[in-house]
């Protein structure tokens, strides 16, 4: 069964923290916003029924997600200094 990730633990950032700075940068809002959504998206795809997306589709959504995370651990950085 597909899990969805911890970002808030691979981005070694609390919750509160991480929502914290969200409601004062847009950028970090839209990040986080696409990321659930991508996210969304790989589990669906990788569920049982969803059966209608080939492994590469997958690969792509999870690629994704992953330079959405880059993102998202850029402007924490950015916000940060």
């Amino acid at each position: 069964m597909p899990v969805s990730h911890d970002l808030y633990q691979d981005l070694h950032y609390p919750r509160e923290i991480v929502q914290q700075r969200r409601q004062h940068d847009p950028e970090l809002d839209r990040l986080l916003d696409a990321y659930v959504d991508i996210d969304n998206q790989v589990l669906a795809a990788e569920s049982i029924s969803a059966g209608n997306i080939d492994d590469d589709g997958i690969r792509l959504l999870k690629e994704r997600r992953l330079a959405t995370k880059y993102m998202i651990e850029r402007q924490l950085e950015r916000v940060r200094a």
